[in-house]
C-alpha cells in the first residue's frame, strides 16, 4: 500500500507576527501613516486604525494604541495578527517516491503549497514541518524539514517535488530555472535544450470544447495586470510578457459532452501557465472560475478597490474570482527527473483522478482491479516511480 502522512488541521491557526524596522526616510511618520502606506495591501486605512486601537502593534516592545504616535529611525515595529480559522483544506499527502535527497508527493486539489493569503497554516509546507518534528531523526547536514522546490496551484493536484537536503534544493531549483530560461530562443535551440533538460513535467487536463488538431504548440507570452484581490497582480496572456511554451496533445474527445482530455508538457514554468495557455486558444479548463478564452480573467476592473474590512481589519475576501479558487481539473501526472546527486533518471507518476482518465484507461483499470480481486495481480503498492537509467544514456 502507498504511504501517506498528515495531521488534521486545528480549528484556528497560531496567528502571525510581522516585523519592521523604521528607516531614516520614514522617521517622523505617524504609526497610522506608516502602516497604511507601507502595508496598504494588507488592510485599508480603517482596518489599520482598528488594529492599532486593539493593541496589536508594539513599538520597541511596548503596545501603542495611539495612531498618531511619531516614529523614530531604528524603532522596531511588530504587528501581531490574531489567530483565525482558515478555509477548509485537505491534509493527507501520499508519498509517490522518497530517498535520502528528495521526496515526491501527490498533492490533493484544494491544498495550498506555501503560506499566502488566508492560508498560513493549512499548507503542504506545514505538514512537512509537522512530519519532520514527529520523526526528529534527520542528520545535522540536512534541512530541518523537506521543502517544495516548485509550486502547484491550489486547485491543481498531482506531483509536487520536495528537497530533503540543501544540495538537492539548490540543484532541483536550478533544474526548474534552466527549463524556463531556454524558452524564447529559436526552435533549434529549444529542440537541443530538450535533450539536455534535467527535468520534464507532463500534466493531464480537462478542457471546454473540442480541439480540432491532435497536437498544438502554444508559445504565448505571459505577463501581469493589476487585479482586485491579488496584491502583486494577476498573470494573463500578454504580448509584452515573458516567453512561455506548452505542448498540447489530444487524448480523448467527448463530442457529446463538449470537452476534451489533453496532455500538456511544459518547458517553462510561468504561474498558471497551462490555465492561461489553454484559455488563450479558446479552450479554458472545464470549471475554471477565473480564466476565459483569450487568456484573460472573467472580470477585470483594475481600478476597483473594496475599502471595507473584515473582523481582523484586513480586506474582505474578494468577491471576484482569484487564482487560488478551485473547480478546474488539472493534474501533474508525470515527472522525469535527473536525480540531483546520483544523476539517475527517475520517472514518477501520480495516479489519475477518475475525471481525467480516458475510456481506455478506465477499462484497463477495471480489468486490473478484477484480476486483483481474483488474486492474480497485486495493485497494493503501485510504486508511483521507476528507475529508467543514468543520464549518460538518456537523450
Amino acid at each position: 500500500m502507498s504511504k501517506t502522512f498528515g495531521v488534521p488541521w486545528p480549528d484556528f491557526n497560531d496567528g502571525l507576527t510581522y516585523n519592521d524596522v523604521v528607516s531614516a526616510s520614514d522617521s517622523e511618520l505617524t504609526l497610522i501613516d506608516y502602516y497604511s502606506s507601507k502595508h496598504k495591501n494588507s488592510a485599508p486605512l480603517q482596518g489599520w486604525l482598528q488594529r492599532i486601537n486593539k493593541g496589536q502593534i508594539t513599538v520597541d516592545g511596548t503596545v501603542v494604541t495611539e495612531p498618531k504616535t511619531i516614529l523614530r529611525a531604528g524603532s522596531k515595529l511588530v504587528y501581531h495578527r490574531l489567530p483565525w480559522q482558515e478555509p477548509d483544506a485537505p491534509y493527507l499527502l501520499e508519498i509517490l517516491y522518497e530517498d535520502d535527497d528528495v521526496i515526491a508527493l501527490n498533492k490533493p486539489s484544494g491544498l495550498q503549497v506555501l503560506p499566502g493569503g488566508l492560508f498560513q497554516q493549512r499548507t503542504v509546507l506545514t505538514q512537512l514541518q509537522w512530519q519532520a518534528n514527529k520523526q526528529n531523526s534527520l542528520p545535522a547536514c540536512q534541512e530541518s524539514h523537506s521543502v517544495p522546490v516548485h509550486r502547484l496551484g491550489r486547485g491543481t493536484s498531482g506531483i509536487l517535488l520536495c528537497a530533503k537536503t540543501k544540495l538537492a534544493k539548490t540543484r532541483l531549483a536550478a533544474y526548474f530555472a534552466d527549463g524556463t530560461s531556454v524558452v524564447g530562443g529559436n526552435r533549434d535551440a529549444d529542440m537541443k535544450s530538450r535533450t539536455m533538460r534535467k527535468i520534464s513535467k507532463i500534466y493531464r487536463a480537462l478542457v471546454n470544447g473540442i480541439l480540432d488538431k491532435d497536437e498544438i504548440v502554444i508559445e504565448q507570452p505571459i505577463g501581469m495586470v493589476r487585479y482586485p484581490g491579488v496584491a502583486k497582480g494577476l498573470y494573463v496572456a500578454s504580448p509584452s510578457g515573458k516567453p512561455s511554451l506548452s505542448k498540447v496533445s489530444i487524448l480523448e474527445r467527448d463530442v457529446q459532452g463538449d470537452h476534451t482530455i489533453v496532455q500538456v508538457e511544459i518547458q517553462s514554468g510561468r504561474p498558471h501557465q497551462i490555465r492561461i495557455h489553454l484559455s488563450f486558444i479558446g479552450h479554458p479548463l472545464l470549471g475554471d472560475p477565473l480564466y476565459v478564452p483569450g487568456g484573460q480573467p472573467k472580470c477585470c476592473d483594475a481600478e476597483f478597490t473594496n475599502e471595507s474590512y473584515a473582523l481582523d481589519g484586513g480586506y474582505q475576501r474578494p468577491v471576484k474570482p482569484v487564482p487560488g479558487d478551485c473547480g478546474y481539473h488539472l493534474h501533474a501526472h508525470q515527472l522525469v527527473l535527473s536525480h540531483p546527486t546520483t544523476n539517475e533518471v527517475i520517472k514518477i507518476t501520480a495516479p489519475l483522478p477518475p475525471v481525467l482518465r480516458t475510456r481506455g484507461e478506465e477499462e484497463e483499470l477495471t480489468e486490473a482491479e478484477a484480476e486483483a480481486e481474483a488474486g492474480e495481480v497485486d495493485l497494493g503498492s503501485g510504486d508511483g516511480f521507476r528507475l529508467i537509467s543514468d543520464t549518460s544514456a538518456h537523450t
